[in-house]
């Protein structure tokens, strides 16, 4: 294998490899290693990485209390490339290649906590029941002015046309046209990297764009969206303005998410387990809904990660306030698009696109999981508008974590080690959050109370 590796990298020439390892947050760490040295970590395992690297948080801390898990004198883990991953990076003056690596401890156990694994485990509980998941997801960002001070609130940069979009326009072809360039060089970048990427089209906020990939292998897909994201960020830059995947960059836009569409087929025959042989639903596509409408609430922070998050779920901004499922219902948290009975599948509408695309897709599944193995049984379907009906989503990153550290079912299977992480990690930078006064609360309370 190392030696396939090493000839691939002769191939193209390449000089250096960008070793990652995606982050609690998703965010992209790890190290850039000459080619030469790259190759010969493979085989001697000194490619390695402080274990901390999955507890720092978005602002670059550190949650306490989780010493117990990865201890305070930090030790390294080893680094393991997962060569299926290897792809060239476009965008880079010296030629280089991108590789994504899992984590191991000095006894050859993997890193239970690494977001990851946790997809991994997910999909292991499917393949003992010989079951294979299927996802397609869709990613939603925008284009935005250059913002070189924090304060200053975010604006549409102008396209080719000079002028920056004011109203929405969705699906409008001429006002993708506005970002042509940034487009084309997305898409071929993606080819260099290959990276499956199907559609796009232009969403209902200003400069808002949409793709959506190719479905597939719920981890490949992962991997592909983690990488797509930084691809996207690089080409704005190339052209002077920013791209960001925050759930609601702008509080006059609506909010930005990553939609998962999500099947499950036999193993063995390939057939959608989620359709009867008459072409009806199956009890096992009741029951992955079950799953997702009893259990998605409960495990929020996962799919909504940030405080920024919650803004983005208000009613009436094709975001959902509640989990109804309802058919071709966009005001669903899940809606069930009109398709054949080989492609019957499930579109999970709450992830915002500034969640981890490993946690995302495993929570997603996982929740579906539980409700087929359970045979849970679904609400009554919804007919009508879903933003009619009371909100049941949390407000808030802090109502979310008090349901997210109680849920037992989805905590008895992704790990409560993981589980005590991820909240600590979130719970710290609430903290962090909750200590920055607004300039709302100096608008309205400075002179007034």
């Amino acid at each position: 294998m190392t030696s396939d590796i090493a000839a691939w990298i002769r191939e193209r020439g390449i000089s250096e490899v960008e070793c990652i390892v995606p982050d609690m947050n998703g965010i992209q760490r790890g190290k850039v290693l000459p080619a030469a040295k790259f190759i010969k970590s493979m085989s001697d395992k000194t490619l390695r990485i402080p274990g901390s690297v999955y507890i720092v948080t978005v602002t670059g801390g550190y949650p306490e209390d989780v010493h117990h898990i990865v201890p305070d004198f930090d030790p390294d883990l080893i680094l393991a490339p997962d060569v299926s991953t290897i792809r060239e990076a476009p965008g880079y003056k010296t030629p280089t290649a991108y590789v994504i690596c899992d984590s191991y401890h000095g006894n050859g156990k993997p890193v239970e906590i690494a977001p990851r694994q946790i997809l991994k485990k997910v999909l292991a509980l499917y393949e003992a029941k010989g079951w294979q998941p299927v996802i397609a997801p869709e990613a939603e960002f925008y284009l935005v002015s250059k913002n070189l001070d924090a304060d200053f609130p975010l604006s549409p940069p102008p396209g080719r046309s000079g002028r920056a979009e004011t109203a929405s326009e969705a699906f409008g072809l001429e006002a993708l046209g506005e970002f042509e360039d940034i487009i084309e060089q997305i898409y071929d970048w993606c080819e260099k990297a290959s990276l499956n990427i199907d559609t796009m089209i232009h969403e209902a906020g200003a400069a808002q764009l949409e793709v959506n990939f190719v479905h597939g292998d719920p981890l490949l897909l992962a991997d592909q969206v983690l990488l797509f994201k930084r691809i996207v960020r690089q080409v704005a830059l190339e052209h002077d303005v920013y791209a960001t995947f925050m759930a609601k960059p702008m509080s006059d836009q609506p909010g930005s998410a990553m939609h998962i569409h999500q099947s499950v087929l036999n193993a063995e025959t390939g057939k959608n387990v989620f359709s009867t042989g008459n072409g009806r639903d199956s009890a096992l596509f009741r029951s992955h809904i079950a799953g997702l409408v009893r259990l998605m609430p409960q495990v929020l922070p996962l799919v909504a990660p940030n405080v920024n998050s919650f803004r983005r779920m208000r009613p009436d901004t094709a975001a959902p306030i509640n989990v109804h499922w309802g058919t071709d219902n966009r005001s669903c948290g899940f809606r069930v698009p009109v398709s054949e009975a080989k492609d019957r599948r499930i579109e999970n509408r709450l992830p915002g696109a500034d969640s981890n695309p490993y946690l995302a897709i495993a929570a997603s599944l996982i929740c579906g999981y539980i409700g087929m193995v359970e045979r849970m049984i679904p609400p009554k379907i919804m007919a009508g508008n879903a933003y009619n009906r009371a909100r049941t989503l949390p407000r808030t990153l802090e109502a979310a974590l008090d349901r997210f550290y109680n849920c037992k079912p989805v905590k008895r299977e992704l790990g409560e080690e993981f589980f005590e992480i991820f909240w600590a990690i979130k719970d710290a930078e609430l903290y962090a959050y909750q200590s920055v006064i607004s300039s709302w609360e100096r608008e309205h309370l400075l002179l007034k109370v």
